[in-house]
């Protein structure tokens, strides 16, 4: 049984995939603290609370189980784990050769690992990551991190905005990094960027730089009362305190 879960098991992922000619597979394990390790260590309250973790097939116990288990095993020997991941990708990327589409590869679908730190060995040969060891994949994910160094041209990152995170927003609207936005409902602009419908499909590599990702709220989301949820009237404000789920960050 592999880590990976094709994206056309997932709604969103895939929307357009086949137009596009994608193909996608996702890693996701237990998010924040529920395996015990915390793998979102940027996780705000709002974000933990209003996470999609438990959207669709996320609802099973079974899924959960699953997704605390893939988790405590990348704890215990992350070396194996992430050579694992790397004999998925290069199957993927194999399928691929022969279907003539794109392989797409997201880390992070319920977590946010710092990936680009952990070394994996392919065919005997080992790369200071997953993305250098593929080189002709797209990589993408969002994060909250906004400290992540020596990203590797084919791994795309969208900054995810919390409810007190808009400082970092800012300074990664500032270098040219998209930033992802949980809305009320889409407005045309936010802070003086445009907003583009980030529902439509979920490959952010494909989006144009210097935009806001719209986000429709969904699931526990809707119910949100943190000011995660922003209101499509509302603006980014530099002088809010950056917290995290378990105490400030910055």
């Amino acid at each position: 049984m592999g880590y990976f879960t094709k994206g056309v098991s997932n709604t969103k992922t895939a929307k357009m995939a086949g137009e596009l000619g994608i193909e996608s597979i996702i890693l996701h394990l237990a998010p924040a603290r529920k395996s015990g390790f915390n793998m979102c260590p940027m996780a705000s309250k709002g974000c933990e609370a209003a996470c999609l973790n438990t959207a669709g097939r996320g609802q099973f116990d079974s899924t959960q189980d699953a997704r605390v288990k893939k988790t405590l095993t990348f704890m215990a020997d992350p070396v194996a784990f992430v050579n694992a991941l790397g004999k998925e990708i290069a199957s993927l990327v194999r399928r691929c050769e022969k279907s003539d589409t794109v392989p797409a590869v997201r880390l992070n679908g319920t977590s946010d690992v710092r990936w680009e730190n952990y070394p994996v060995t392919v065919n005997g040969e080992t790369f200071d990551n997953l993305m250098l060891a593929f080189p002709n994949v797209q990589f993408y994910d969002y994060t909250k991190i906004p400290n992540r160094r020596n990203i590797p041209a084919n791994y795309d990152l969208t900054f995810s905005l919390s409810e007190s995170n808009d400082k970092h927003a800012i300074a990664a609207l500032a270098k040219g990094q998209n930033v992802a936005v949980v809305f009320d409902k889409l407005p045309e602009t936010f802070s003086g960027y445009r907003v583009i419908d980030g529902d439509k499909n979920d490959f952010r590599f494909l989006d144009e730089r210097g935009v806001i990702v719209g986000l429709k709220a969904k699931g526990k989301a809707r119910k949100d009362d943190s000011g995660f949820v922003r209101s499509h009237d509302s603006a980014l404000d530099p002088d809010k305190r950056v917290t995290v789920a378990w105490g400030v960050a910055a």
